[in-house]
């Protein structure tokens, strides 16, 4: 007799973090979810919108103290990047280093493959005297063995992506970053620092409405990954300063009573009139609690640097 095998079924690989995110109560979904193509590409018009200060301000504060920043890093370094993307900032501290050290090596880490291949042509145009060998991973779940790599290292941990982290989850994170390198390395990771509430709620409510339609996307990507059947009229972007613990919010809220069926999961959602959706937390701090967090993630802050009206600062620290 002749089996006869039934043909695989392909699932999303976002089902089971939607599924347990809608099931949840409050409702959430993971920040992760955003980074679909437009997703991306939405993000980096958020960058360039007038109310969007954290690239910008970062971009500056490199662009002026690159050179400190390696230097205080020490000789010989190799650069390790985690969340590199395109890896476009990171061309001011690559500029800087190879005016102290005739050769260098860079490994840009991203779940993005084709972000990284873009790096990889870029970079290899601009620095004849640089080495790049992309790692493909998702660093928040398994770093790669960093301390396998050349050379001192320095880790860069740019764009205020820690702010995205839950407070134990922040921890957990530079826990791992320390297990993974050896005494005298170095981190240099960007924060944004505690503002006007005004400039705060701003920077994530866009006259444009980009926000907005990079927030809603995450409900496109369910109705094309999973079968969705997601009115994304029908839900209300939210975003706020959160004072009391110290983090813009961002949530889809419902404009009215709705169920929402979704194909692949075999089931309806429903949601109430106001109900909302959690989908990104973005902490922000002050040098307080930069130092403590990185004490407690087995780091040493040894030196900051901030633009001149204090809204962001990127420290160096020391394992």
């Amino acid at each position: 007799m002749t089996a006869i095998n039934k043909p695989a079924v392909l699932v999303s690989p976002i089902a089971d973090d939607v599924l347990s995110g809608l099931s949840a109560r409050p409702r959430r979904l993971p920040p992760k979810l955003f980074y679909d193509a437009e997703g991306s590409r939405l993000f980096d018009r958020i960058t360039e919108t007038p109310e969007y200060y954290p690239t910008r301000t970062e971009r500056a504060i490199l662009k002026e103290f690159a050179g400190e920043m390696v230097a205080q890093a020490g000789d010989n370094l190799t650069l390790v990047e985690l969340g590199a993307g395109s890896a476009s900032k990171t061309h001011l501290l690559i500029e800087a280093l190879l005016r102290r050290q005739l050769h260098a090596e860079f490994y840009p880490v991203d779940v993005s493959s084709s972000a990284l291949q873009g790096a990889l042509a870029t970079l290899n145009g601009h620095f004849p005297r640089l080495r790049v060998s992309p790692i493909v991973a998702d660093y928040t779940h398994r770093l790669p063995a960093l301390n396998s790599l050349p050379g001192r290292k320095l880790v860069l941990f740019i764009g205020s992506t820690i702010g995205n982290f839950e407070p134990a989850e922040a921890e957990a994170f530079l826990k791992s970053v320390r297990r993974s390198l050896q005494p005298g390395d170095a981190l240099l990771i960007g924060f944004d620092l505690i503002k006007d509430a005004d400039v705060l709620n701003a920077a994530y409510n866009d006259t444009q409405g980009v926000t907005a339609a990079f927030n809603k996307n995450m409900l496109v990507r369910i109705n094309r990954e999973l079968g969705g059947s997601f009115d994304v009229d029908a839900f209300e972007h939210i975003a706020f300063w959160n004072r009391r613990k110290s983090r813009i919010e961002m949530h889809l809220e419902s404009v009215y009573e709705q169920t929402v069926w979704v194909q692949d999961l075999e089931r309806g959602f429903h949601f109430d009139q106001g109900e909302r959706i959690h989908t990104e937390n973005s902490y922000k701090f002050n040098t307080h609690s930069i130092g403590r967090l990185l004490r407690r993630g087995g780091f040493k802050l040894e030196k900051n640097w901030t633009d001149a009206k204090g809204w962001f600062c990127v420290a160096l620290a020391r394992v």
